[in-house]
């Protein structure tokens, strides 16, 4: 076999295998705000945030979009919203970690837990806070979300291997879904 034909074959196998990224992105539910003395990483969440959770897992659940790996931020209302969504999608609870850097964090906060994840694993959904949040979603995407609202999903999929090659340039696809849209 020709030598040039051979590497030609080793390409399209490595193509073949490549593997693509998928990111998941939460804002928490809607959080209560009735007590005013309990400190904000403590706030629950309200009724509708719960409701709104189970909403949109179950849009994700129809849509077979189930993460290996949620990260989430240790506030409780984030915390309790990928509960839920863990509950829905049938995720054991041992595949959530909750990871103090997405507290109320920036976009480069944001990515730094992005690119520190384990390549092995291809679909990440994390849970967080705005500004935080859209301001990712924005970084990452073509979507110019103005907000993502309370329990508002952002999925991005990315053409790379490594966490820390994703980027807008090797996105091949976006999706921007949340409890009030229609």
């Amino acid at each position: 076999m020709n030598g040039s034909i051979l590497i030609i074959i080793l390409i399209l196998r490595l193509e073949i295998f490549k593997q693509m990224k998928t990111l998941i992105i939460v804002r928490h539910g809607k959080s209560d705000w009735d007590f005013r003395s309990v400190k904000d990483i403590d706030r629950t969440l309200k009724e509708r945030g719960i409701n709104d959770g189970y909403t949109m897992a179950n849009r994700l659940l129809e849509k077979d979009l189930i993460p290996e790996i949620i990260v989430s931020s240790t506030a409780n209302r984030a915390f309790h919203s990928a509960l839920i969504f863990s509950r829905v999608l049938n995720i054991d609870g041992d595949r959530i970690i909750p990871d103090k850097n997405l507290y109320l964090s920036y976009e480069e906060d944001i990515l730094s837990v992005i690119y520190g994840c384990n390549d092995d694993i291809n679909s990440l959904m994390i849970f967080g806070h705005n500004p935080g949040f859209t301001d990712l979603a924005n970084y990452l995407s073509h979507l110019n979300i103005s907000n993502v609202p309370t329990t508002g999903i952002v999925i991005l999929n990315f053409d790379v291997d490594s966490w820390s090659e994703i980027s807008k340039s090797n996105l091949t696809n976006e999706y921007f879904d949340y409890p009030r849209k229609v």
